[in-house]
């Protein structure tokens, strides 16, 4: 395995793109999209916080009763946590929007906000802001540079990181970006991180890898 210049736009089949959106910075990107060119499986782990914000909810059922992904839409700014139900329908309303604009199942796009907690998404804001995604979007390396530095809230710089590894006899390429400097206990808490391959490899593998590497990288880490 080597260390690789990227982020989620390393491995093959992956886009990215960030804009700014107004969802509450000025003069900075706000909002984020990973886009995969064909529906690919995915898994996921939550934070055990008693308090789950809409969008953990929202794609924790997407992971647990779908096969497919094709997209993630991002937000800083809003953390669209402490909402209710109207936090949930906008959850909602996102990828319903990103599934009409990208012509692709509603189900198969989550969602993600990070930010001020208690106040409600600007959901045109929002709306608008996947339309800018979607013309800004690419599979450069600097496209996933550009979504990893969209997602910061805190952050004093953004993390990606990528590396190649040979398996079956064939390169496979593995690419991430998260955010997250505090409140990251428990177990990520208000972190988000996301990682692409291009690896073939099955939903129950990808679940088992991801359930079973977490407690001992992810969920070390603490800055409390």
């Amino acid at each position: 395995m080597k260390q690789i210049e990227g982020g989620v736009t390393a491995a093959k089949g992956f886009e990215a793109a960030g804009v700014n959106a107004g969802i509450k910075y000025k003069n900075r990107n706000d909002m984020a999209l990973i886009f995969s060119e064909k529906p690919c499986v995915a898994a996921g782990v939550f934070t055990t916080n008693v308090v789950k914000a809409a969008p953990v909810l929202w794609d924790r059922n997407l992971i647990d009763h779908y096969d497919d992904m094709h997209a993630v839409v991002i937000n800083a700014g809003i953390a669209n946590a402490c909402t209710g139900e109207e936090g949930m329908d906008y959850c909602k309303k996102t990828s319903e929007a990103a599934g009409k604009l990208f012509n692709i199942d509603a189900s198969s796009v989550a969602v993600a906000s990070t930010g001020v907690i208690g106040m409600q998404l600007p959901i045109d804001r929002i709306v608008n802001g996947i339309s800018l995604l979607k013309e800004a979007k690419g599979n450069t390396l600097n496209h996933g540079h550009v979504a990893a530095q969209s997602i910061m809230t805190t952050d004093t710089k953004p993390k990606e990181i990528a590396f190649q590894f040979e398996v079956a006899g064939k390169t496979a390429t593995i690419g991430g970006m998260c955010k997250g400097s505090g409140m990251i206990h428990p177990n990520m808490c208000t972190m988000l991180a996301y990682i692409c391959t291009d690896c073939d490899i099955s939903k129950e593998m990808l679940d088992r890898c991801a359930k079973t590497d977490i407690p001992d990288t992810f969920n070390m880490i603490t800055v409390d």
